[in-house]
């Protein structure tokens, strides 16, 4: 069975398709391969709804089912941002390193209580008959002063894990990909793949 994981982003597709791996008889089709797919225009303010953009986006222009993810790092003392502007916060073509700067800017000076941040991870799957599945998964942690560690992408080597007191960056590939928020939403979702796939 095959099934179109609705994004543009490499590291997250890497991600995915390890989170996944179980799922052994599923072919997976990273969107960024099949011609004439452009990444959607993410217009909602909440994650629920962009994962559901980008998963239809692809199911209505393939005929396939597709599979999407929205995460939003959430930061207490930044009132919920950057939340749904995430992977934007310092501008529409920002890179990793740019988010990451502007965040570690407007938390300067910030005690532990106002660091605490979570990663949400909205999941949506639209199956081949277009009906429409979603899940969600989080992980707790905080904001530390400056960047450790060389693994992961995004926001991960300034996220620390507090169970393992470690950022996400620091961590082996495979232990975040066992812990994080995405693993947990995919988690979420796997019975809704399962029932599709053995249906």
């Amino acid at each position: 069975m095959k099934l179109v994981v609705a994004t543009f982003n490499r590291d997250k597709f890497q991600e995915i398709s390890e989170i996944l791996d179980d799922l052994s008889d599923l072919e997976l089709i990273p969107a960024f391969k099949i011609k004439g797919l452009d990444s959607p225009k993410e217009t909602s303010l909440t994650l629920v709804e962009n994962a559901i953009i980008k998963a239809r986006y692809c199911f209505e222009r393939t005929g396939m089912a597709s599979i999407a993810d929205d995460t939003g790092l959430v930061v207490d003392g930044l009132h919920g941002m950057p939340g749904v502007f995430s992977s934007r916060f310092a501008g529409n073509d920002a890179t990793y390193e740019e988010n990451r700067k502007k965040l570690l800017k407007l938390v300067d000076g910030f005690p532990l209580s106002k660091r605490r941040a979570r990663f949400i991870t909205v999941v949506a799957f639209v199956d081949q008959n277009g009906s429409l599945h979603t899940a969600e998964g989080t992980v707790e942690g905080f904001i530390i002063q400056e960047e450790r560690g060389a693994n992961g992408f995004g926001y991960d080597p300034i996220f620390l894990y507090p169970q393992l007191g470690k950022t996400f960056a620091e961590l082996p590939r495979e232990v975040k990909n066992r812990i994080s928020h995405r693993r947990r939403a995919f988690e979420a979702i796997k019975p809704f793949l399962k029932a599709w796939n053995d249906g």
